[in-house]
């Protein structure tokens, strides 16, 4: 149960997360905290949800889907599966800029050396509990060093705090990319997977599923907030936050050399347990469609990182391929929570399971959230 939390958690505190956090603060400044406020509201919309109706029908996302609209759930694989490529190639570029910060190894070499280590990962004979002692030792050295950042930048807490409740602006681009990053594409399913992975399904699972939901979204909240109000003191310091590596800046000018390691450290560990769970989970999407796919499924994780890291190295650009992966994983969200919306009224999905109105019209409410302000994202961009 804890190590589907800290999946899900890490999954969604990857090298885009740390970048886009960073962005997003020096644009709005304080009014920043209400957009992790809507999103951290959303999150738990959004998951509560999907957790619930997959591990009470025991299916997978694809799978359900189709029961529920025949063909939706190949659409819904092959759009999980594109955005979670992208999503990991910044996820790879952030190995690459964490080791590079660390070492000064250059930032394709750093790349390739985490995603052989992602692949050894997968090639133990318990890959999945090998997965779940990884993510949780590094999500929880992540907030441990975060945490120092905080208090090195000192950051104005009740400016922040009145800001979150009452912004002086809204960005919708911003509330997109940041549910997209934290609960977008791949990283919504990804908990749920790995507990139908584990036989963790079922109605007799579902406070133990709730409450393992939960752990994940307020992990990603904290992580979230503590970054901010790094970014944020740093800001109020009136230090200058560098485009070219913005969550190093904040790193460095809140704890001067020390600062800089630091940043190697926690993008690293966000970088290469984002890089696990997205394979993990996209690959998770298209093994149950044919026989062989799902008895090689750890072949097809192996090739999933190569292809990812060779993407990289091949186009580069990590900042900009980062912020754009959360914006498309965001696009994605309306779609896959309607399709599982959907599944939780259909009897050959859920059986007798009746699933919480209150929480119905929550997910509603997201997908039409979302499909609104992705619109708008869509339309600034064109």
């Amino acid at each position: 149960m804890l190590g589907a939390a800290f999946l899900m958690a890490t999954s969604a505190v990857g090298p885009g997360f740390l970048t886009q956090t960073t962005v997003f603060t020096k644009q709005l400044l304080a009014s920043f905290g209400f957009v992790i406020l809507l999103s951290v509201i959303l999150d738990i919309f959004a998951q509560l949800n999907i957790w619930r109706i997959l591990t009470i029908s025991g299916l997978r996302g694809q799978d359900a889907a189709n029961l529920t609209v025949p063909g939706s759930g190949y659409v819904l694989a092959t759009l999980i599966a594109a955005g979670g490529l992208v999503f990991n190639i910044g996820n790879i570029a952030g190995c690459g800029l964490a080791l590079n910060a660390l070492f000064g190894l250059p930032v394709e070499a750093g790349a390739a050396l985490s995603a052989v280590l992602a692949i050894g990962l997968f090639l133990v004979k318990q890959a999945g509990q090998a997965m779940d002692m990884f993510v949780k030792i590094l999500g929880l050295l992540m907030i441990a060093l975060i945490f120092y950042v905080v208090f090195a930048s000192g950051p104005p807490i009740l400016e922040a705090a009145y800001r979150t409740v009452l912004p002086e602006q809204i960005d919708a681009r911003a509330i997109v990319t940041l549910v997209g990053g934290t609960v977008g594409g791949y990283i919504t399913f990804a908990g749920a997977h790995r507990l139908i992975d584990a036989g963790i399904t079922g109605a007799a699972a579902m406070p133990e599923v709730n409450r393992s939901a939960m752990t994940g979204i307020l992990l990603t909240a904290l992580i979230r907030a503590l970054l901010f109000l790094a970014s944020f003191g740093v800001i109020s310091m009136g230090l200058v936050i560098d485009d070219a590596n913005p969550p190093a800046s904040v790193f460095q000018n809140a704890a001067g050399g020390v600062g800089i390691r630091l940043f190697g450290i926690v993008m690293w560990a966000a970088a290469i347990t984002s890089v696990v769970g997205a394979a993990f989970t996209s690959v998770s999407f298209v093994k149950t469609f044919h026989r062989s796919l799902l008895e090689n499924s750890n072949a097809l994780i192996v090739w999933f990182i190569i292809a990812s890291t060779a993407i990289f190295l091949l186009v580069g650009r990590p900042v900009s391929v980062l912020i754009w992966a959360g914006t498309i994983n965001g696009f994605i969200l309306p779609f896959g929570l309607a399709l599982i919306l959907m599944a939780s009224r259909n009897s050959n999905v859920v059986k007798d399971y009746v699933h919480p109105r209150v929480l119905q019209l929550a997910g509603w409410f997201v997908v039409a959230v979302m499909l609104i302000f992705s619109v708008q994202t869509l339309y600034s961009l064109v």
